[in-house]
């Protein structure tokens, strides 16, 4: 789909300050760049979206209407549907963002593993490979996570899932309407 993009459709006015770099950047109509980002085509940003100051989107990214891309936060080859938001210091890495998703301050959607070997999800006592050496995570509609969650490579949370701060999720498959909590003990020593 980026590929048939125009070359350029930009509806509105950008601030000098906004970097623009590639081929096939369309920007709708009502959609906010602030000063300082960086967008990198293939990219699509639609209706009323709002990309804030620091923001980085490069390469092949399609971000629906009324989507947050926050201050600092990276967008890597992914999708991210109608009213999701990445709005502080998040990483979004080759992920998919279902409608109304809401990322924490600090989570990061991890792409690729240490070791640069395939990407497999963990289901039903098997390992799917993924045919994949980046994959970050597939979230369904109004998943939210807390302030500093990690999701592995190759994580998939079903809809309606809350994802408690602090959780570090490996690959798998987790359920939908479901909440996943940091269970942790802590010791002062004064």
């Amino acid at each position: 789909i980026l590929d048939g993009l125009p070359s350029s459709e930009i509806h509105g006015q950008l601030s000098p300050d906004v970097h623009l770099a590639g081929d096939r950047i369309v920007i709708c109509p009502g959609a906010r760049i602030h000063p300082t980002a960086v967008i990198e085509g293939p990219v699509y940003i639609g209706r009323d979206a709002e990309i804030r100051p620091g923001a980085y989107l490069r390469g092949g990214v399609w971000i629906g209407e009324r989507c947050v891309v926050g201050t600092n936060t990276e967008i890597k080859r992914a999708i991210l549907l109608p009213h999701a938001k990445a709005p502080h210091l998040n990483y979004v890495g080759d992920s998919i963002l279902g409608a109304d998703v809401n990322l924490g301050a600090g989570t990061i959607l991890s792409n690729f593993r240490h070791d640069g070997g395939p990407i497999c999800i963990p289901w039903n006592g098997q390992r799917v490979d993924t045919g994949r050496r980046k994959l970050g995570a597939i979230l369904g509609d109004g998943v939210m996570t807390g302030c500093n969650s990690v999701l592995h490579p190759g994580v998939v949370v079903g809809q309606g899932t809350q994802i408690y701060p602090g959780v570090q999720l490996r690959s798998g498959v987790y359920p939908e309407r479901s909440i996943v909590k940091l269970k942790q003990e802590i010791e002062v020593v004064a």
